[in-house]
């Protein structure tokens, strides 16, 4: 079997079981979708009141409201994050702050009529996205990722006895690609 047939097969076994979770209703995702936006949102929530609290005088208001937006981005992202190891639960967190960080550079770009950077900046916004995904989803393990060679990983074979496949597209583009074959956000 060809490098690029093996991968295929390894997407379609993924793809089969986000299907088979879709259908039991064990995984709703695009309502996962819609709240990992949401979670975005409390975390610069959280980053705002951070810097309020300390440019303000009334420091115990904007303590007291930090507390409860991050007990409640908390609350919410165990909601998507179910089975994590090690240092998983933060890098989910990051990444989620670091897409929407550079979404809202790329669209300042965009608002001063600079496509170019806006593109790049909605791309690696994209990326981070994708990986956050490719983790949560059980796409990849973070264990895969060899130092030596990063842009290269491997998807979680279905069948252990499957040899792992690799492809020359980067992490970012497999996952990419896996997010908006299984994230279909229009799904009511």
């Amino acid at each position: 079997m060809s490098k690029k047939a093996a991968l295929r097969l390894d997407l379609d076994r993924f793809m089969a079981k986000v299907k088979k979770l879709e259908r039991g209703e064990k995984l709703d995702l695009s309502s996962d979708e819609d709240l990992s936006i949401g979670i975005m949102n409390l975390i610069s929530i959280e980053e705002h009141l951070f810097f309020t609290y300390h440019k303000t005088g009334r420091k115990k208001v904007y303590l007291d409201l930090l507390y409860e937006v991050r007990e409640m981005r908390k609350e919410l992202l165990r909601r998507i994050i179910k089975d994590y190891e090690g240092e998983v639960w933060c890098i989910s967190k990051h990444l989620l702050a670091a897409s929407m960080r550079l979404m809202e550079v790329g669209t300042k770009f965009l608002t001063k009529g600079d496509k170019k950077q806006a593109a790049a900046m909605f791309e690696k916004s994209y990326h981070l996205y994708s990986l956050f995904w490719g983790l949560n989803l059980g796409a990849i393990r973070v264990k895969d990722v060899k130092q030596e060679d990063p842009d290269k990983l491997n998807f979680v074979n279905d069948d252990s006895h499957q040899p792992k496949v690799e492809k020359s597209a980067s992490v970012f583009e497999k996952l990419g690609d896996l997010v908006k074959k299984a994230i279909d956000c229009c799904i009511e």
